[in-house]
């Protein structure tokens, strides 16, 4: 049936499902991109790195829990069919952003704030769990199967476009709103504005009609009774999810994350870049790859799914230490001559009541410009003791404004970071959706999906920052992680994955 599918209904359908899923990832990862931020409203203001770190965990339950989303909301896919199921969890996702948008900070309600965000971003990993194994079936069991990898691979742009839009929010917001203001209360903006676009998208989808085969199954009374059982306890099929996930979906998804997400935490929190700077090379990396993700799925229907993903995990293994050491080599001020300097604006001071009320902490923040064009801001945070008097901190620099060269050299190594995204991410939707019988395919996709990203995956940032601030470790001892998943994921699919292209779906 969906290879007689009209033109014009395939672009229909995936723009509708498209838009969906992208607003559902915009929502998912606004926190990501607010990590620090969010981090200094819902811990105390002395927390330090700690608060980044508490941060990023409960960023990454989200992705902890996507793998049980996948299995809930799986099951009610195969069972009731594939329009509502993702219908329900846009729904749910939509609910949580706005929510996390109106939690009081720690500053009103303590550790409530931080729990109650925990929650919300727990139904979110639920829901996004649900979100693209329907999206990417529902797509998949419309197209016509010599151009399966090219129709399903624009459900794959939405991760990205999502990051896309939600940093490209932030940016206009916080340069509305200030600095100071957006840090107050103008970061709940992009989570409160995305209650529009879920009824926009809640409207469109509504006017949806089912998968046509999931319709047949349902009209022949094939559909399965328990997709969970059929799903895992069958012999051979379990294998195939098993495959899946340590094959492809694990190294997938550390690649995913690496290139987009811990590229943007590096270069805030390690490389210590202007909020503005980072998210600006972000942008431009997305926009400039973004069209790669069709290109490789596309190409993944003539030549095959498989080799296509394993040379981007390859690619990645091998160069992401030599791209993160230029990070770090191009934002080391700390060796600035005299004779480079142009300006020094003289300092400011600001001072914190701590929680014991009888100290504070006393920050002095000078701003240094260069010749160049780059800039930085010389940071000096004291403690202010009512019994030991001063305590002396350490300086840091931080804010750092790149010199135009390296700006674009930057944008350069973030694009060929999601290039990488493209090839593994590309065809993967078609892959997955090859791989498994129509009457449990939402269930058994999704499963090594989520766990390949939400758990491998998502875990990225926090794994990767926590190794790298260990006792002894380097700045880039946080990419060890990424790099063995994806090495391991390259040999057992290299050795194990068959070539697939064009398999047939409609049993």
């Amino acid at each position: 049936m969906s290879d007689h599918l009209p033109k014009n209904n395939i672009f229909k359908v995936i723009g509708a499902s498209s838009l969906g899923t992208l607003i559902e990832w915009y929502d998912f990862y606004i926190f990501g991109s607010l990590a620090v931020i969010i981090g200094h409203q819902l811990f105390p203001e002395d927390a330090g790195a700690s608060a980044l770190i508490n941060t990023l965990a409960i960023f990454a339950a989200g992705f902890i829990v996507r793998p049980f989303g996948a299995l809930v909301f799986g099951r009610l896919g195969d069972l009731i069919g594939r329009k509502y199921t993702f219908l329900l969890t846009l729904v749910l996702m939509g609910g949580s952003t706005f929510f996390i948008g109106l939690i009081p900070s720690y500053k009103s309600i303590g550790y409530a704030a931080p729990i109650l965000v925990l929650v919300l971003r727990l139904i979110q990993g639920l829901a996004l769990g649900g979100e693209y194994g329907g999206a990417a079936t529902y797509v998949a069991e419309h197209a016509p199967k010599n151009k399966r990898g090219f129709f399903t691979s624009w459900i794959q742009t939405t991760a990205t476009l999502g990051l896309f839009l939600s940093l490209g929010i932030i940016v206009i917001t916080k340069n509305i709103l200030g600095a100071e203001t957006f840090g107050n209360w103008g970061w709940r903006i992009p989570f409160l504005l995305s209650i529009v676009l879920v009824v926009v998208s809640i409207y469109i989808r509504m006017k949806m009609h089912e998968s046509p085969l999931f319709s047949k199954l349902k009209a022949e009374g094939n559909i399965s009774k328990n997709p969970l059982k059929e799903s895992f306890n069958n012999k051979a099929n379990f294998k195939m999810v098993l495959l899946a996930l340590f094959g492809a979906t694990m190294g997938q998804g550390v690649v995913w994350y690496t290139g987009q997400f811990y590229a943007q935490s590096f270069l805030e929190n390690t490389c210590k870049l202007d909020f503005n700077d980072s998210r600006y090379i972000l942008l431009w990396g997305i926009a400039f790859a973004t069209p790669f993700f069709v290109v490789f799925g596309a190409w993944s229907d003539r030549v095959g799914r498989k080799w296509i993903m394993l040379s981007g995990m390859l690619l990645g293994i091998l160069f992401y230490r030599p791209i993160y050491q230029v990070f770090l080599d191009d934002t080391d001020y700390t060796k600035i001559e005299q004779a480079d300097i142009l300006a020094v604006t003289p300092a400011r001071a600001t001072a914190v009541l701590m929680e014991n009320l009888t100290d504070s902490l006393r920050t002095v923040s000078t701003k240094v410009s260069l010749k160049n064009g780059a800039s930085f801001n010389r940071v000096q945070t004291d403690t202010v003791s009512a019994t030991r008097g001063i305590l002396l901190g350490k300086e840091i620099i931080k804010d750092k404004v790149l010199p135009t060269p390296v700006f674009w050299k930057f944008v350069g190594l973030i694009f060929f970071q999601i290039l990488l995204v493209t090839m593994v991410y590309g065809p993967i939707a078609a892959f997955l959706v090859e791989l498994f019988p129509t009457k449990i395919r939402y269930t058994s996709m999704s499963l090594p999906y989520h766990i390949g990203n939400g758990v491998f995956g998502g875990l990225v940032p926090f794994i990767a920052t926590l190794i790298a601030s260990f006792s002894g470790a380097t700045p880039l001892s946080g990419l060890w992680y990424p790099i063995g998943v994806a090495a391991l994921s390259l040999v057992i699919g290299a050795i194990y994955l068959s070539n697939k292209r064009d398999e047939k779906i409609n049993d």
